[in-house]
């Protein structure tokens, strides 16, 4: 099983991976927040401009992608599933995660992964610059989401539904 990276280690990473890539990042401390509507006062930005970085599994030894939310919206299980080709797609366990990324739940970002996974980007992130996951708790980075869409050759498209349509009872 992967270690947890340091925060020092896990930034580093991702400063070179972004380097590397030729993206124009900004790291920062990230104060712990208890929703996201307050982490995105902290960082000054809206809950939109916050991006989840979720690693998704394929059925089998199918792999894994990359799914990147607007933090206001979740993922569309069946729209993935539609545009991947994939009948069965799911949220690997936490250990299976770090050890596909390198990178705990909560820190994932595509940016410096252990593996160049697929990404799929929602629509809804292209044009602005939006804030995610730095590789470890407490820190954040910043980039122009097109710049990051086209670093990784990331598809783009529908992937996410509101999160009040999620949470209707």
């Amino acid at each position: 099983m992967a270690a947890s990276p340091s925060g020092d280690a896990a930034t580093r990473r991702v400063r070179e991976a972004a380097v590397a890539r030729g993206l124009d990042i900004e790291v920062r401390e990230s104060p712990r927040a208890s929703s996201l509507e307050e982490a995105a006062a902290l960082r000054g930005i809206t809950p939109s401009d916050i991006v989840k970085t979720l690693v998704v599994k394929g059925k089998g030894d199918a792999g894994y992608l990359f799914a990147l939310i607007p933090g206001d919206r979740a993922i569309s299980w069946p729209k993935l599933r539609a545009l991947v080709g994939a009948n069965r797609l799911r949220l690997p366990e936490p250990h299976l995660a770090l050890e596909a990324t390198g990178y705990e739940r909560g820190t994932i970002t595509p940016v410096g992964s252990e593996n160049d996974w697929p990404v799929y980007a929602d629509e809804r992130m292209a044009g602005r610059r939006v804030s995610m996951g730095a590789g470890a708790h407490g820190w954040s980075l910043s980039v122009d989401a097109d710049a990051l869409i086209a670093s990784y050759g990331a598809t783009v498209a529908d992937i996410s539904d509101p999160i009040e349509e999620i949470r209707r009872p």
